[in-house]
Parts: structure tokens; C-alpha cells; sequence
């Protein structure tokens, strides 16, 4: 290891942020607006603060990095590639088959092609059939044939069994070697259609990842730097550049959990409400021993339900850019905003465009650009829209509040001017460095690794089936970068499953650990 020096970098939609940190301590922090190609906004970003700090290039030990790259993707329906779905599951699973709940518009996009294949096995690991090895090979063929070079494997309950998902990998690659193959095993979790969705995104996302990571790579080089970067991943851990290019899908939602985790370090709490307000959104949620907690139910991207270890957020398109408007019903604030233009048109930056930072400089909370700017506003229209701003964001904290206990809310983002010192009856930390709290979160991060399986406890004991689901995540940890003496247990959960026989027990475990350099 070169020394101890690690840059953090975020990439919004307003600003990509930077810090520079030794062991626990930000040494210099910036905020550049994000470009149109991200990549240029990066190399801004990473030469101020190289500059700000004077540390020589060659002296950074490694680079995490936040994007949004692949979100953007989905949302926008931009950079997907065809991908076919090969289904091991007859004859259960006629009645929905893949694709089914997809959009119209995204799924003419991806969908290559769908084959339902003999084989899968029961929730305790028995086979429903043995696996139609000769009809694998078949397809292979035919998707070589028309050229489709991403394919997605679902297997029905392949978590609690994996071996025919690996099999079927191994009969496409020796007949269609160019072809990108994503297992459904290796990216969701329990939950046929939502992992199957996932694992056809992230096979759709493949050839983006391997784009975007030579990309960064690129970037970095460009500012002379030639340590190695890490991408943060949205239970707020990170994964080796590698890694990403094989499961892109797992940056989705990184964002607010790098907020999140930034808060926590950057205020010493372990528990608490964070409110991360940009230039166009806010996102609050709820942190418990100090890291996000996960959403329970099916999470849906750009219109497709999946089941990602995602945060449990709530957002709401209130940030420092959103457009303050008179219309027929009052003052309406957001959800549109000028985002990373709110330096040339918002009021106290000389534009022609009143914004709720506009709203927060004229009513005394914040002190940025000129005030003299929006010394003119009426008072009136001020303190309404002030008052729609703090109800917008009293309601989502609420939403986030499980019991009536106070605890702390920790606000950070470069838009948290907006917030007031207390929201509800609860009271608000604002940290050292709380603008760039994100890049923070991906300075500090470490390796996790999660394991979401059913287990029969018919032949195994509880204990046995914990030791095994943790040894599984702690492999998984390991080979997303984590130093395997450094991996401790965060998270553990085991809920029998009474409507199952066999003494079924569903186990959830998540392990973190240090990064390996």
C-alpha cells in the first residue's frame, strides 16, 4: 500500500463531489458541477481537490467512486443490450412467463428472446426435473446464431441450490463463448420473477460496465493517478472495479447510501433519520448501527420490480435548484428543478429563475450567492414557501420514523440550507463537511457480503445452517476485495417458515470487511 491517502468521489445529478482523507480526517473537499459525460465532471473534481490538498497524485493509495451511470441507463432506457432469458423450471412457472410485468418500451429494448427449459428444484433442494441439457445446447446455437450475446439464467430456487444455473453457464460458454452470462443466483435473492429481473438487467448493463469502468480508469490516468478504484455499491460498501463490470446492478440507489454513511462517520452517530437534500431530490433514511436499512419489499427500477438489497428510502423531488411557481392552487415548489445550472440561473446567482435556495437566502437560513438579489421578494411569498419547504420535509422524515423515540436527523447535501434546525420534534446534526458527506460515505466504505438462502432444517441444525450462510456471505466478501481477517458480522436474520414443511428457515446474512489494496 502506498500510504493512507483515499479520495472519495460522487456523482449526482447536480454535482460530482471529491474529498481527500487520511485515516478519519477530510483534508480537502470540492464540488464540481457533473457534465454531460460524467467522465470530464470526474476528472474536475479530482484534479481541484488534488490541488486544494497539494498531495502528490502518485501518493493515493486507492479511489472510490459513486455513479450513477447505470440507474441513468435503466431510467432513460439508454445502453442495453439484447438479452435472452433461459428459465430452468418445467413444467412449473407456465402461467408467468419472463418479461411479464416489464414496461413496453424497455422490454422491446432487451428482450432477446425467452426459453423455458426442463429442471429446477423444490424450496428444500430436491429436483423438480433433471436439467434438459441438449435443449441448453440448441439454444446456445440459435443465440449465436442471431447474434445475442447476453443471456440471463434463472433457476427455480437456484439460492437454496446453485449447481444447475453454474451447469447450464458452462454449456452456453462452450458453444457461445462471446456471450455475457448472468446467473440469478449471484444477484438477487429469494423470489423467482424479481431475481430473474434483476439478473436480466444486469446482463442487459454488461456491456455499459465494461465501458464505464474503462472509462474511469481513463479518467484517473488523465490525472495522473495509477492506483486502483473501487465502485460503491447500494448497501453502502464498495466492489473492485472487476466486480462491477459483472454485476453493474448493484450501484443502483449508491447515491443516498453513500450519504448515508458519510453522515453517520462524519457525525458519530450510529443511529439516526438522515436527510440528504441535492440540487434536485431529497432522500431520507433510516440508519441503524451505522448502516442504511434495507428495503423488505420488491424494489422497483426504471419500471421493473426487483428484489436488490436496496436501502429503504423515501424521496422527494425537493432540492437547493427546484423551481418556486404562483399557480391557480398557491405556491407550488418542484419536482423540476435547474439542477447542476442553479449557479447561472437561480435569483442570488444573477439568473432569472426562483428557486428554493432562493427562498432559504431571502428568509435568513442560508448564506450563499448575493442576497441582495432577493432583498425584493415579498415577505409573505417567503415564509409560505418556507413553509411548504419544512412540510415537505417533515412529512418524509415521519414516513422514516419507526416509534414516537427522538433520535438524532442528520442533514447533509449541498441543498441541506434548506432544512431548518428542527424538523418535527426532532433535533438536526449538521456535521463538518455535511455538502460533501456522499463522497465521504465512498471514501470510508468497506466490502460486504450478503447470503439470502432457504434452508431445510430437517437434516442441519439452526446453528449449522448460520454458520453456513455466513461462511457463504464471508466468501462472497472476499471476492468482491474485502481482507478475509477483517470481516465481521452486521446483520443476521432467520424467520422459520411455518407454510413450508421440511422445518424450513429462511437466513439472511450480511458480513463487512476491510478493503485488500
Amino acid at each position: 500500500m502506498k500510504s493512507n491517502y483515499r479520495i472519495g468521489i460522487d456523482v449526482g445529478g447536480t454535482n460530482t463531489d471529491a474529498v481527500i482523507m487520511q485515516n478519519d480526517t477530510v483534508l480537502a473537499a470540492t464540488k464540481q458541477p457533473t457534465t454531460s459525460d460524467v467522465t470530464s465532471g470526474i476528472e474536475n473534481a479530482l484534479n481541484a481537490v488534488l490541488k486544494a490538498s497539494g498531495i502528490d497524485s502518485q501518493a493515493i493509495s486507492a479511489v472510490m467512486i459513486g455513479t450513477t451511470h447505470f440507474t441513468n441507463a435503466v431510467v432513460e432506457r439508454k445502453h442495453l443490450q439484447k438479452t435472452a432469458v433461459i428459465r430452468v423450471c418445467l413444467p412449473a412457472t407456465l402461467s408467468v412467463p419472463p418479461f411479464s410485468d416489464w414496461p413496453q418500451d424497455i422490454q422491446t429494448m432487451v428482450d432477446g428472446g425467452c426459453y423455458l427449459v426442463k429442471g429446477g428444484y423444490e424450496f428444500d433442494g430436491r429436483l423438480i426435473n433433471p436439467l434438459d441439457e441438449q435443449h441448453i445446447r440448441q439454444i446456445a446455437l440459435e443465440l449465436k446464431h442471431n447474434q445475442v450475446n447476453a443471456v440471463a439464467i434463472s433457476c427455480v430456487f437456484s439460492p437454496v441450490n446453485d449447481d444447475t444455473e453454474y451447469r447450464v453457464r458452462t454449456l452456453i460458454n462452450e458453444l457461445h463463448p462471446e456471450c455475457d452470462v448472468v446467473l440469478s443466483c449471484e444477484v438477487g435473492r429469494i423470489g423467482l420473477l424479481e431475481r430473474e429481473n434483476a439478473a436480466i438487467l444486469n446482463a442487459s448493463l454488461r456491456q455499459l460496465s465494461r465501458k464505464t469502468v474503462t472509462a474511469f480508469g481513463q479518467a484517473l490516468s488523465v490525472c495522473g493517478l495509477s492506483c486502483p478504484f473501487f465502485i460503491t455499491q447500494n448497501d453502502g460498501t464498495l466492489m473492485s472495479a472487476d466486480f462491477v463490470e459483472r454485476y453493474p446492478v448493484l450501484t443502483f440507489a449508491s447515491g443516498p447510501t453513500n450519504s448515508m454513511r458519510g453522515a453517520v462517520f462524519l457525525s458519530g452517530e450510529q443511529d439516526a433519520i438522515v436527510v440528504d437534500i441535492g440540487g434536485t431530490t431529497t432522500d431520507v433514511g433510516l440508519v441503524q448501527q451505522g448502516f442504511p436499512r434495507q428495503a423488505a419489499m420488491s424494489v422497483n427500477v426504471g419500471g421493473v420490480r426487483t428484489n436488490f438489497r436496496m436501502p429503504d428510502m423515501v424521496s422527494v423531488g425537493l432540492g437547493g435548484g427546484s423551481l418556486v411557481r404562483d399557480s391557480a392552487n398557491g405556491i407550488t415548489i418542484g419536482p423540476d428543478s435547474v439542477g447542476y445550472q442553479i449557479s447561472e440561473r437561480a435569483w442570488v446567482f444573477g439568473g432569472q429563475e426562483l428557486t428554493a435556495t432562493d427562498i432559504a437566502v431571502a428568509s435568513g437560513r442560508a448564506q450563499v450567492g448575493e442576497a441582495s438579489h432577493v432583498a425584493d421578494l415579498d415577505a409573505n411569498k417567503v415564509m409560505e414557501s418556507l413553509g411548504i419547504i419544512d412540510e415537505i420535509i417533515v412529512d418524509v422524515v415521519e414516513k422514516n420514523r419507526l416509534s414516537a423515540a427522538k433520535i438524532p436527523v442528520i442533514v447533509v447535501g449541498g441543498g441541506s440550507v434548506l432544512a431548518a434546525e428542527q424538523i418535527g420534534d426532532l433535533d438536526t446534526i449538521r456535521p463538518n463537511h455535511f455538502s460533501v458527506a456522499n463522497a465521504v460515505g465512498a471514501a470510508i466504505a468497506q466490502v460486504s457480503g450478503e447470503v439470502d438462502r432457504i434452508f431445510s432444517l430437517a437434516d442441519i441444525s439452526r446453528e449449522q445452517a448460520l454458520e453456513q450462510a455466513k461462511q457463504a456471505a464471508s466468501d462472497k466478501a472476499i471476492e468482491a476485495g474485502a481482507k478475509a481477517e477483517t470481516i465481521t458480522l452486521v446483520d443476521q436474520e432467520d424467520v422459520p417458515l411455518a407454510y413450508l414443511p421440511g422445518n424450513a428457515t429462511r437466513i439472511r446474512v450480511k458480513v463487512v470487511g476491510e478493503l485488500e489494496f
